[in-house]
Parts: structure tokens; sequence; C-alpha cells
């Protein structure tokens, strides 16, 4: 029953039922009295979702507003206005939520202040969404609608605590534009940035390969961290933990300390200790050959030619730990050894390398990228992970390999072992890997540069990895560019073996033949490159489609010729459409221009790409077209053709002409092509058949008066008429939520009534009903009713 006075059923006890207030006003005098009184107190959205869901009322101790944090539990952090959260508390009750004071497994969601605290710290580590109080509050005003969720990701994405929030930065050591996106960066994430040496900077943020001494003691009021950290912060999207990441002067790092103890020893004749000390140099200056074999003896002036001759450029030197494949002992080297040996051993030194760049991107950037549980969700979608490494890892695969090959060989070396059989033996496997990744290179280093951009996380993470020794100081696009470079490489050093090996040697046929079979991969990646720029194109038409068939791409399909056209007659659309033809190698895609476009794409990677130029209107096998009519040039009729088609639905042939727009194009030449495709696909070898030269007078066909006044009005009223009709069509249903508030408020027979009436009346019944609906339930929500 509804009633202004609750206080005449507040006071009232009955055994046999619970009374159930619904108030629509949880800050009037009303639910004052009614909850000092402990009596359940709800509001109309929980009774409206109750009903939608066909479920009893929602039983709460504490009175319940919405559904709106249903199935939240809330935990808080560094909030020191108690009043402040006394009433998010009410807040959070009132939608459905629990509080729980400590964290653990069971919070969903963490409320924070600021981004320090052991809570902060869990919460990180356990991937739990941190958020301002502001989702709280905007949350609440949203509490009248019935659908809404405050657990939404897009609706909570807004209110995440940015990782630099209550942090005051400062950068020392850094180029003035890295300075400058840092800074750039620092705002972008809720912090702020000083100069180095306001006192009141939180942290300092130190390039630790550049800064060997700080311009001021350091103070136990602020972080003196490496840029990982700042890095870091951005990449989880949460402010890291400051202890792993703080900076360390050099001579204050565990290895220099140990040095300087072993150095500092008073005993230098000790012949023990000479070897410790031998052994602390190495060990500070990462001394580590990479060769399995000690190099040949050579007078002393002769080392700085070896060192130039293995000073491949763009080469780095990498530490065995990033080798895929740890060395085999080596085997004492002949006193002497031949150019052919030397070249051969540049070859393997080079390819050693090349595989520890492979290993590296591999490592430190396919993997990580790849991991599942990343705090702050995946760095990359799917789709763009393969774009970018493509077939990196078969090819990382077969080049370990013939490592391993050229290392037995280099080995046991003598003149006659063959060279060239080591890669004439993974010539198919060569051709299998090289081609997916070389072909779509382009397309991979333009979505790292899209990525880095409109993705602060991955630059976050290729500016923590790139600045790895690793790497080399190159970046990731340096990094995979080797592949397109390392076949050209290799024959040209198996060129050079050649040229080096005796022609008496069982080799010197060998190394031809593999130098032929390298030739051979590098000819297969041009043409599958010319291939792959035709997938390309196909993938450009459906783009510019608006509602292309998603059956256009094909494998086989390549795109042959593209005219514009004006279309002559009422098939395949009015008379007067811009339409552009799109001839494929075995279909024929024909499209209209828009008559105006609305909106943008958004594709599924979150780029905007502008709208569709083009709408859809038929894609057809050029099998079904007939015969090519060349229309002869009159004065009602100039450079037009027509296409006789037999589509499988239509009993009867259909005719499709056009003029040809562009002046550019040649009508002589694009029939001659269409018809040779149709006869490919119809495996006929009398193409010129096919074309038949025909007077347009015979057809009905005139381009007379395409641009008159006339012609562009008749064309303007026919789209104005078909824009009328849609406008005033009743074929709308109301919304579904006004249906079910209507249906949930309703009495059984009302809800017969309703049915009964839809099934009777047309659309203008309908649209009273809608408005009938409406008004009640705008009318039910004001009122404060009880239920008994």
């Amino acid at each position: 029953m509804i009633t202004d006075n609750v206080q005449e059923f507040a006071d009232g006890e009955n055994a046999n039922f619970e009374s159930v207030f619904v108030l629509s006003d949880f800050d009037s005098a009303a639910y004052s009295y009614l909850y000092k009184r402990e009596n359940r107190v709800v509001g109309p959205p929980v009774v409206l979702y109750c009903a939608t869901k066909g479920e009893p009322l929602q039983f709460s101790c504490r009175p319940l507003y919405c559904t709106t944090m249903l199935n939240l539990s809330l935990c808080f952090t560094g909030f020191r206005n108690k009043e402040e959260m006394k009433n998010l508390v009410n807040l959070v009750h009132h939608m459905g939520g629990t509080i729980r004071k400590d964290f653990s497994t069971k919070v969903t969601h963490l409320i924070a202040y600021s981004t320090r605290g052991e809570k902060y710290r869990l919460a990180v580590c356990m991937g739990t969404p941190i958020l301002t109080p502001s989702w709280i509050h905007k949350a609440w005003e949203r509490r009248d609608d019935v659908l809404f969720h405050a657990g939404d990701e897009a609706f909570r994405t807004e209110f995440k605590v940015p990782p630099f929030q209550d942090c005051v930065l400062s950068f020392l050591g850094f180029s003035e534009e890295e300075k400058s996106n840092m800074e750039e960066r620092t705002l972008k994430h809720g912090g702020r940035h000083l100069e180095v040496g306001d006192e009141r900077c939180t942290h300092m943020v130190v390039e630790e390969n550049s800064v060997k001494e700080l311009p001021f003691s350091s103070s136990n009021n602020i972080f003196i961290v490496k840029q990982e950290w700042f890095w870091g912060s951005i990449q989880m999207d949460a402010r890291a933990g400051e202890s792993i990441y703080l900076y360390e002067k050099p001579n204050d790092s565990p290895a220099m300390k140990k040095a300087v103890s072993l150095l500092s020893l008073t005993t230098p004749n000790s012949n023990r200790k000479r070897r410790r000390l031998r052994d602390t140099l190495a060990q500070l200056t990462k001394e580590t050959e990479i060769s399995p074999f000690p190099p040949p003896r050579k007078r002393p002036s002769a080392e700085h030619s070896i060192g130039s001759l293995l000073d491949i450029s763009n080469t780095i030197n990498y530490v065995e730990t990033y080798s895929s494949k740890p060395s085999k002992s080596s085997t004492p080297a002949h006193s002497k050894q031949s150019a052919r040996w030397q070249v051969s051993k540049e070859l393997y030194q080079t390819e050693s390398n090349y595989v520890d760049i492979l290993s590296t991107v591999l490592q430190l950037f396919k993997l990580p990228l790849e991991k599942e549980g990343q705090v702050g969700g995946p760095i990359l979608a799917q789709e763009e992970m393969k774009t970018i490494f493509g077939s990196i890892p078969d090819i990382y695969d077969v080049h370990t390999r013939i490592k391993s090959d050229l290392e037995d060989l280099l080995r046991d070396w003598t003149e006659n072992r063959s060279v060239g059989n080591v890669f004439l033996k993974y010539s198919k496997e060569l051709v299998r890997a090289y081609p997916p990744f070389v072909n779509f290179f382009e397309m991979s280093k333009e979505t790292i540069v899209r990525c880095e951009k409109s993705k602060p996380r991955f630059h976050a993470f290729l500016k923590i990895n790139q600045a790895k020794p690793e790497c080399g100081r190159q970046t990731l696009v340096e990094l995979l560019i080797r592949p397109v470079q390392r076949l050209p490489s290799v024959a040209l050093l198996l060129s050079d073996i050649k040229k080096h090996t005796s022609d008496d040697n069982p080799d010197k046929i060998t190394l031809e033949k593999a130098i032929e079979s390298l030739k051979e991969v590098m000819t297969h990646i041009n043409e599958d490159k010319r291939k792959t720029e035709g997938q390309k194109q196909i993938f450009d038409v459906v783009y510019e489609v608006d509602g292309c068939p998603a059956n256009l791409l094909s494998s086989h399909r390549s795109l042959v010729y593209r005219v514009e056209t004006i279309a002559l007659g009422d098939q395949p659309c009015d008379r007067g459409e811009n339409v552009t033809l799109f001839l494929f190698n075995d279909c024929l895609e024909i499209a209209r221009k828009r008559h105006k476009v609305i909106n943008t794409f958004k594709s599924p990677l979150g780029q905007t790409r502008p709208p569709p130029p083009l709408k859809h209107i038929t894609l057809m096998p050029l099998s079904q077209i007939r015969r090519v009519l060349d229309l002869q040039d009159t004065d009602d009729c100039v450079n037009a053709f027509a296409l006789v088609v037999r589509p499988p639905t239509e009993q009867e042939n259909l005719l499709f002409s056009f003029q040809l727009a562009a002046e550019e194009t040649v009508k002589n030449t694009w029939l001659r092509t269409l018809c040779r495709h149709v006869a490919n696909t119809i495996c006929r070898a009398d193409a010129e058949d096919l074309i038949q030269c025909t007077d347009p007078d015979s057809l009905q066909v005139s381009t007379k008066d395409m641009d008159s006044t006339l012609s562009k009005a008749s064309r303007a009223i026919k789209k104005t008429s078909k824009k009328v009709t849609r406008a005033f069509s009743f074929t709308k249903t109301p919304k579904r939520v006004i249906q079910r508030a209507f249906m949930a408020n309703s009495t059984p027979d009302e809800k017969s009534q309703m049915l009964s009436s839809e099934n009777r009346l047309g659309s203008s019944s309908t649209l009273a009903v809608s408005s009938a609906t409406s008004w009640f339930v705008s009318h039910a929500l004001t009122q404060s009713c009880c239920w008994t």
C-alpha cells in the first residue's frame, strides 16, 4: 500500500508477516525514522531488479537502495578523514556491497587515497583493481539504473589510481628530449615533477649508465631509484616497489667491493693470490670467450687485423648466459690456419651472434609479452603479437641447428670438410621460415611504432628491456631487421669461402649449390612479397567497402584492376550512381559511393579508422559474366561498356551498363583484362570471343544528360523518397527496459491485458502503451510505498 505517514506502520509488529518499506529518498526524515527502529528498507531499483530477474526480494540487514555493487567486496586504505570514510561505507552498503577491514583474496576492489602502504602492495601483487573514492560516488549517481553494475570494467577503468599519485619526481642524467618525455608521462600518470634538489621531491630517477656521482648527499626523505622503476610502474599501471630499484654508486656494487678487498692484499708474491687477482679482474671486465675453439696462432702485430675481420658492423657480442646452447669443449688449434678456415670461422661468429640476437628477441620481448597473469592485464593483443614476431621462433630454431653444425665442423676442421652441405641441409626449412617474416616486416615495424605511441605500458616495456645490456642499446625494430639482412650476408660469406676453396676440393661444387639455394630462398621471398602486397590490397578493399563479404579474403585471390564508373541503367544500382569495380582474378566486387558518411570505424585493436567511403552492392563470380559488350561511341553514348550477367537466382540475363569515369582508364585495355580473367575462370582459351562490339541504341543505353540539372534532381528525389520512407517506418518496438518495468509492476490480469492488446493494436497503439508505461514507472518510483 502507499502511504505518506510511515509512523503508523513502522511501530506495528506482526508475527505473521514482515513489513518492507520502499523509499525513493534515503536522506529523508522518513528514512531516518525507519532506520532508527531497524525496519527493513529498500529502494525502488531493488524492487525492479528482483521483478526483472524473477527472484524474491533481496534480503539485507541494512537499508538497501539498489544492487549496483552486489557481490563486490571492498577494502579501504590511506584514509585519514573518518567522516568521509563513514559516508563511503554507507553508500557501499546502500548499493549492496560489503566492506572488509583487512585485505585478503576475498577483496574484489581496493579503494585507495595513496600509493603507499601494505594493502596497496598486496593489491598490486594480486592484480586487484585499485580505485579512487570517485568510483563509489559516480556509482551512487547511477543508482536508479536497474541494469547498471559498478563492477563493469568499462565503467571502473577511468577511476583507477594512477601509478604516480602522491609522487613528485625529478630526473637526473637524461637528455633533454628523454627528460621532457618522462616529465610528460609523469603528469599523464598522476604525478608531478620538479627540478633535481627540490626538497618537495619524493623520488629522484637516475640514468644509472651516465651518472657516476650524485650532486648531493642522499636523504631518507627521498627515494633514489633507477629508471627501470619509472618504466616498470607505467608498465604495471601501478607504483612499483622501490626497494629492488634503488640506485647504487658504481663503487658500491658487491662485485666492486669484492674486487677492492682482493686488490688490497698485502702479499703480492703469493701465486694463489695472484690467480685470485687475475680472476677478479676478469670478472670486472666480464671477459667471456664466445668461440668454442681458440683463435689461430698469429704474431702479435696481426691481432688487430683479426679483430677488424671479426668486427662485423651492427653485430653484438653476447655473454654466454643468453646463448642458445652451451659451447662444447674446445680442441687445440692447428699452428697454421688457411684463409678458408678464417672465413669459415667468421661465418660461425656471425651465425653465433645472429642466434643470440634471436634469443634476445624471444627471451626479453616475446615470452614476457605472452606471459599469462600480467599485472594490469595483457600489454598487447594476440593479433599484435603475431604481427610483430611472426615466424621468429621458426627462424631461431633452424639457425640454432646451423650454428651447432658449424661449431662441429670447425672443431674437427680439415680442408675437405664441407661448409656448403650445412646450408643445403636446411634449405627447405629456410624457405618455410623466412618468407612469412620478411614479407610482413614493414607491417611488423608499423605495429611496433603504433603500439608504442598508443599504449603507454608497451612503451614502458620497451624502455625497460631495450636498456638492458643484452640489447646492445638497440631498439626492438633494429633487432627484428636482422632476419631481413641475414640471408644476403650468408650468401656473401659463402661466396668468399668458395673463392678460397681450391678447384679440386669437393666443397667447391657444394658451395655453389648452397649459394644457389639461398638465392632461391631470396627469390621465393620476393615472389611471396608480391603476393603479400596483393593480399594487403584485398584488405584495403575490405576496409574501403562497407558491408564487404568476408569470403572475399582468400589466399588464392589477388586484386587485378580497379575502375571508377557511373551506372547507366537500373542494375545493379540506380542510374547516375558512382560505382567502383574491383576486378579480382576470379570475381568482381561492385560497390557504390556512399551518399552520406556518418561516424567513424574503430577496429578491435583500438585505432580509429576513417569511415568506409563505399557501400557494397554485390560480389559476383566471373563465371556469371556471359558476355562483355564494348558499346560504340555515339553522340548519345561515350566511353561506355556493358556486362551480360546471369546470376543463378535469375531466370533471365541481366544487363549491367557503365560509363568509365576516369580519363586515364583505357577502355580497350580494361575490357581485354576483364575478358582474359573471365576466360581463365571458365577454362576457355578464346578470351577475345567474349568481347562483342555493340550499338548502344539497341540496348537503350545512353550517357546523355548525366550531368544535367534535371538528372541530378531526379536522383535527389529518389534518395529523399527512400529517406522519408525509412523515417516514417513505425516498426520499432518499445524499449525492453520499460516493458520489463511495466510487467514487473503489473498484476497478472494487467499483464494478460497488455499482451492481448499488443497483439491487436497497431503501431500507434504501441506508442501509446509505451507512453503510459513510462508515466507509470516514473510515477511509481517517486512514491513512498509499503509492502505487507
